[in-house]
């Protein structure tokens, strides 16, 4: 039972290019908002300089709106929590890291490398935990002035409380940490720049997050950030420790977790071969969360009326392309044929067009476009489906013509061009019946007649619907690559 009003976050890092983990993860979030009539908070987490750029910054942004996600607060929209950008926050976070220290829920570690390193690996050897050892938790202040004097630097670390942390996951259940467990942590480096420990729960608490759903990796991080929203809390920063929900790993091939490394991870991809927002979400939506049994295809609207995180599935979920290119074409199949015509303009013009602008015909494109709808996985199958009509002669694809042109296709061709040339081309059935005729004077069934006039006319041994395709492209042109095609095989 969720008490309303929900508050979700979704809080990138403007690095790389976005990845369908990471747009799985907004999806989750950005329905459960929906579902329950929340808030979808966008965040951008940009203190790392160094990896944040303004490039990914706004392919974040366009990625969110191809999608077709919206947010209730962040970037571009505002709200009550402004500036959504972690950058612009900076003294926030140095306010409640005084504030930490003072109260004595942190302190300064002067610590160097070699000496962290040096203990960890004696603890490792002794066979004991290899966390921090608190060793500067309770210094004397000739000890820091010692250090001082030393010209050590320090970084800031929480106080972590001598006590299990036992919290509900919402996916998982139950999950109990003990102390040696989760030793002191670092919130502020040396340079005095925060660390991501202290500014993702300090911006979740005064943006009042009342649900924190994210990937399994950061699990680890969570006794630690509900023990700082406890000092939070009674430092009067936060009002209460938002409830946690890990999603499950996605994973890739040899079950390994998907990575921004493998070529299936990249959400550029998936636009680029044409996949439809609603197609990629509907499938993302599968990686740890099922409809119903008996159904898989569905839309976004039908998602958001029956999602809830309860119903997530804790164990890993495997990416699979077919499975995720086989949804797509479902709801390529849903489109009504004009938006479809419309979907498929970016895959009929230039760079992705192999013919020229002026040779596009638009009636002819439209008189094709609901054979290819039906046929399609994604979008960018278009132009290869389509081209025979735009070109002046089709693309052979070699092993096709192999396949199509054995036994005497000559005979065939020669038979099948006098029945087409007597047939009525304003009826693909009459083409047809052409065809089939030709068949049967040579042995042949309309399976094996078709194949050689299929790929004299377009090319490639698959494709439309070739009746209908001869109807369109017309009886001058058909007939003028069947003769050439017969040119071809007697040379």
């Amino acid at each position: 039972m969720v008490n309303a009003p929900v508050r979700v976050r979704f809080c990138p890092s403007p690095t790389g290019n976005p990845h369908v983990g990471l747009v799985r993860t907004a999806l989750f979030n950005w329905a459960f908002a929906r579902h329950h009539g929340g808030t979808f908070v966008f965040r951008i987490e940009d203190t790392d300089a160094a990896r944040d750029s303004e490039e990914s910054y706004a392919q974040l942004l366009d990625s969110l709106r191809w999608l077709g996600f919206t947010w209730d607060e962040g970037p571009e929209v505002g709200g009550p929590h402004a500036p959504y950008r972690q950058s612009e926050r900076m003294d926030i976070y140095a306010d409640v890291a005084k504030k930490l220290l003072d109260g004595g829920y942190a302190y300064a570690c002067y610590c160097t490398t070699e000496e962290l390193d040096a203990r960890r690996d004696a603890a490792r050897a002794a066979g004991k935990p290899s966390g921090y050892d608190g060793h500067c938790r309770e210094l004397s202040a000739e000890q820091v002035a010692a250090y001082q004097a030393e010209g050590r630097s320090s970084i800031v670390r929480f106080r972590m409380p001598d006590e299990t942390i036992t919290f509900t996951d919402l996916v998982r259940g139950e999950i109990s940490v003990t102390p040696e467990n989760v030793p002191d942590f670092g919130i502020v480096r040396a340079n005095g720049a925060p660390l991501y420990t202290l500014v993702n729960p300090v911006d979740d608490a005064l943006m009042e997050i009342t649900h924190v759903l994210r990937g399994e990796d950061l699990l680890s991080s969570t006794p630690r950030q509900i023990a700082l929203y406890g000092a939070l809390i009674e430092l009067g920063i936060a009002k209460a420790v938002p409830a946690f929900g890990h999603l499950p790993y996605v994973m890739g091939e040899g079950n390994k977790k998907l990575s921004k490394r493998d070529p299936e991870s990249s959400l550029n991809l998936y636009r680029e071969r044409g996949f439809l927002p609603e197609g990629l979400l509907n499938y993302l939506s599968l990686l740890g969360w099922s409809f119903s049994k008996d159904q898989d295809v569905f839309s976004i609207e039908e998602m958001v009326a029956k999602f809830d995180i309860p119903d997530v599935n804790a164990n890993p979920a495997r990416f699979d392309l077919k499975k995720a290119e086989s949804i797509n074409g479902d709801h390529i199949r849903m489109l009504d044929v004009k938006a479809f015509t419309e979907a498929c303009t970016p895959w009929l013009r230039a760079p992705h067009a192999p013919w020229a602008p002026e040779a596009f015909d638009q009636a002819a494109w439209e008189a094709i476009a609901p054979h290819a709808q039906t046929r399609m996985a994604v979008l960018s199958e278009i132009t290869a489906n389509v081209d025979f009509l735009f070109l002046d002669e089709p693309v052979f694809d070699q092993p096709s013509w192999d396949k199509a042109m054995k036994g005497e296709p000559a005979a065939l061709l020669t038979t099948a061009r006098a029945n087409l040339e007597a047939a009525d081309w304003s009826d693909p059935e009459s083409l047809k019946q052409a065809v089939l005729a030709a068949g049967e004077v040579h042995g042949l069934k309309l399976g094996k007649a078709q194949a050689p006039v299929r790929v004299a006319v377009t090319g490639r041994t698959v494709g439309l619907p070739l009746f209908e395709s001869l109807e369109i492209l017309g009886k001058d042109k058909s007939l003028s690559r069947i003769d050439a095609a017969l040119a071809k095989l007697s040379a």
